[in-house]
């Protein structure tokens, strides 16, 4: 929830006024959070963020609390109190936008000023990233200097509206900064969504809070993904001034320098101990044994046993460029292994020559069986896509919507999860519970399977024993959804074969 507050009046000299906000939880009043302290404005926007759990089904009171901070105590005491406003967290949820304004109250005879709260929930996308910017050529805005610029982040909402994420430092008397790097939760960026707006402003920062306007530009996670390159130098462009002049380019350039993933960084390595996919010579590990349970039963159902194996989520050779759908044997052309066992050996291989990356991308392997699926729906073939995955996605939104557009074809896609990673977005993903939707559209039928392997683990370290129950219970929809698809399709199974009859002589024996 993003809490950030309108004008409001004040007798103060705007000069002495610093702001900071107190979030409680009401009747037993206990501190949930503070803001960080706004200098100099009466009308300030907060960058911090309170995370909170929402129950449709209980009331959840809350208090805010505003106050002009005179000095570093913690004391409230020691501070000016400007207002406070009560409200609920579902008033919040369910106002329209959810986006909030309510009046500051509490000082007697005396208007204090609108609270604006919003609210929205957050994605399942649990990504950092670590991202560094420099400017060139900025506007020169001071007299008697050039500029002090900083950068401010917006996200983009879903009514249309941009909500602070990020300000940078102050970078003192240059036309060309550098900005310390800064690492970011992704969906602080854009709640997991990668093509969602983010919207950046340059400012020139003034001592009085009246921080003069630079430029502005727009850009999104996927853009910012491509990391420093000519597609990550963006215009800082002032409207204002645009309109005015017929010959105005830009207030200078943005450039992307920097970017990193800050992933699962046990998985990174593949020769440590610590990684999923350590490569023990006495024992396989979770995605081998997950592969072993599934696929050694699933493959008495294909006639060739010829299976197209990928990999997603790694630098590839010999360009290093990220891919989410490579061929783990190398092989472009013809992906499918031999058996189990020719899987695990590419796996095996591909280990070694590629290097583990991110971000998690699902959709496009989702989208490469879906193809395969939309050319045989006759019922003369059914595709199932195995996924092993350590829970992490990062294109979430990207994903339901793949997921729904399968569930028209024959197909099913099955999920194991390994690892000790939450794995709340793959649950969400089984539509067990509640159906898989995208865009407003619900998906056919349930095409998902989901099983954290650690639920399988023997105590007794018996693995035998362990792959068979895993293997059982993700397996356990399959001839259900199997079905599902023909009888909504009006395919019926083929007329049975005529009963066997010997030819030839037969010989008659009496005893």
């Amino acid at each position: 929830m993003a809490p950030g507050t309108g004008p409001h009046p004040a007798t103060r000299n705007p000069s002495t006024i610093r702001h900071h906000l107190w979030l409680t939880r009401i009747p037993l009043f206990l501190q949930f959070g503070r803001t960080e302290v706004i200098d100099n404005t009466l009308n300030p926007d907060f960058v911090r963020k309170f995370i909170l759990d929402y129950f449709f089904e209980e009331k959840q009171n809350l208090r805010f609390d505003l106050y002009d901070v005179d000095s570093k105590s913690p004391d409230l005491s020691k501070h000016d109190f400007l207002g406070q406003a009560f409200c609920t967290l579902g008033e919040i949820v369910g106002s329209s936008g959810s986006r909030l304004e309510k009046p500051l109250t509490g000082i007697p005879g005396k208007k204090c000023g609108t609270l604006i709260l919003s609210a929205e929930e957050l994605g399942n996308c649990r990504d950092v990233t670590t991202m560094q910017f420099c400017a060139n050529k900025l506007d020169k805005k001071d007299f008697f200097g050039k500029s002090d610029p900083f950068m401010v982040f917006y996200r983009s909402n879903e009514d249309g509206t941009f909500t602070i994420c990020h300000k940078t430092e102050v970078v003192k008397n240059t036309l060309n900064p550098m900005w310390q790097a800064f690492s970011i939760p992704v969906r602080a960026l854009c709640n997991g969504d990668y093509d969602r707006t983010i919207k950046v402003e340059v400012y020139d920062w003034d001592r009085d809070g009246s921080h003069d306007f630079i430029g502005e530009f727009t850009t999104s996670y996927r853009e910012l993904a491509r990391g420093q390159s000519q597609f990550n130098v963006y215009e800082v462009v002032n409207p204002k001034k645009k309109m005015k002049k017929k010959k105005y380019v830009n207030s200078g350039t943005v450039s992307h320098v920097i970017f990193l993933w800050d992933l699962l960084l046990m998985d990174s390595n593949p020769s440590q101990s610590t990684s999923l996919h350590y490569m023990n010579p006495y024992q396989l590990n979770a995605y081998a044994m997950a592969l072993k349970a599934v696929g050694e039963i699933i493959q008495d159902y294909d006639s060739d046993k010829m299976f197209p194996a990928l990999g997603f989520g790694a630098k590839i050779p010999p360009d290093g460029h990220v891919s989410h759908e490579f061929p783990l044997n190398g092989n472009p052309d013809n992906p499918s292994c031999s058996g189990i066992e020719g899987i695990l050996e590419a796996y095996h291989k591909s280990l070694k020559t590629v290097q583990l990356y991110g971000p998690t991308n699902f959709a496009p392997v989702v989208n490469h069986v879906a193809r395969y699926a939309t050319a045989e729906q006759d019922g003369s073939q059914y595709f199932v896509l195995l996924i092993i995955t350590d829970g992490v996605i990062s294109d979430m939104a990207q994903t339901k919507e793949a997921i729904v557009s399968a569930a028209k074809l024959p197909m099913s896609i099955i999920i194991v999860g390994v690892g000790q990673a939450e794995f709340d977005a793959m649950v969400e993903l089984d539509g067990d519970d509640i159906r898989i939707s995208s865009r407003g559209k619900i998906a056919e039928r349930d095409i998902v399977q989901f099983v954290p392997f650690r639920d399988y683990i023997d105590r007794t370290g018996n693995h035998v024993l362990s792959m068979a129950r895993l293997a059982k219970d993700v397996l356990a929809e399959i001839p259900d959804q199997f079905i599902s698809y023909m009888k909504g399709r009006g395919i019926k199974p083929n007329p049975a074969p005529p009963p066997y009859t010997p030819t030839g002589h037969t010989l008659q024996t009496q005893i």
